[in-house]
């Protein structure tokens, strides 16, 4: 079947049917009418036809560094949710945190012609740079701040900052320090900053060097806090850059014999489903990750409608979960 034997079946033009496949205005009478008849027929349009005819896949190609991550799931959540809505499907490019991986995904991703990338970003080298300024379709970064690109990134400077400063306005004054790679601008270079800045600001120094790079596992968050214990001696708190660095920091305190929260007091970031099922609780800061899924998909599109967008960075704000639980402790 065709486009104009589906119109005659409904009643209506062939261009109002062209208008329905393509999210065009058509009354609901109509669009009722053309529903009707594409269900009983089974009609699908072709895709090569439509990408022929305007020039758009209506594809998008997401890059992200893992899939066995609560944080990147609902960043992915966030993409797919407007993507939906659009009419637009996602091809998801998997990288295993390996930049080198990004940059190939990027370059099958112009050859395969989808309309749009998001980039879900860990470390962006000089390469990413030279790469995104020559794409011939928009890309949107999300998760990290690139000077002259589209992106939405955290605060993740001041969100550490005020997670340090909670323990130290809670009479912890030996604080150490689970991280990410400095490479790792947001995650890495930027939450640790704020814990460094946190502790200078307290008269506190020295402590700006207990800090050891963990990967984002539990099992890191384990080993680490072995590592940082034996490097700094007797802590009181441990800040970490991730929720699933404090879960394996608080397993090895208590298989150690030290009490949580009584003795070492440990911080998370992410607000993940583990920060909840901790014991207790973890303090930790929630980002809006599917936000900034959602404001990615958005940006992306108004470049395709418009040609550009009003909004090249957009910093999210976070805000410290548990407070309450851990004054109770």
């Amino acid at each position: 079947m065709n486009i104009s034997e589906i119109a005659k079946l409904a009643g209506v033009s062939s261009a109002a049917v062209s208008r329905y496949f393509n999210q065009g205005y058509i009354s609901e009478e109509k669009r009722e009418a053309i529903r009707k008849v594409v269900e009983e027929t089974g009609y699908r349009p072709s895709v090569q036809a439509q990408t022929l005819r305007t020039k758009k896949t209506k594809m998008v190609g997401v890059i992200v560094p893992k899939v066995a991550s609560a944080s990147i799931g609902r960043v992915v959540e966030g993409i797919l949710s407007v993507l939906n809505e659009n009419g637009y499907q996602m091809l998801l490019a998997v990288t295993q945190n390996d930049p080198k991986k990004e940059l190939e995904y990027l370059v099958t991703f112009s050859e395969k012609q989808v309309d749009g990338v998001i980039l879900v970003a860990t470390v962006l080298t000089a390469e990413h740079r030279r790469v995104l300024k020559e794409f011939m379709v928009p890309v949107v970064i999300v998760g990290q701040r690139l000077s002259g690109a589209c992106c939405i990134y955290h605060d993740d400077y001041h969100a550490s900052y005020e997670l340090t400063r909670f323990l130290l306005e809670r009479g912890r004054k030996q604080l150490g320090y689970i991280g990410a790679i400095l490479q790792d601008k947001a995650v890495g270079a930027e939450r640790y900053r704020g814990f460094q800045e946190a502790v200078c600001s307290a008269g506190l120094e020295r402590l700006a060097e207990n800090f050891v790079i963990a990967s984002f596992t539990v099992a890191s968050g384990y080993e680490k806090a072995g590592e940082l214990m034996q490097k700094c001696g007797e802590l009181d708190g441990i800040v970490c850059a991730t929720d699933s660095m404090a879960a394996g920091a608080m397993q090895y305190l208590r298989e150690h014999g030290v009490l949580v929260p009584k003795q070492v007091w440990v911080v998370g970031q992410g607000d993940s489903e583990m920060a909840r099922v901790t014991e207790p609780p973890l303090v930790t800061v929630h980002y809006s990750y599917e936000k900034s899924g959602e404001m990615a998909v958005q940006m992306l599109l108004e470049m395709l409608n418009r040609g550009e967008t009003d909004l090249k960075e957009i910093k999210l704000g976070y805000y410290v979960v548990g407070r309450e639980e851990g004054e109770r402790e």
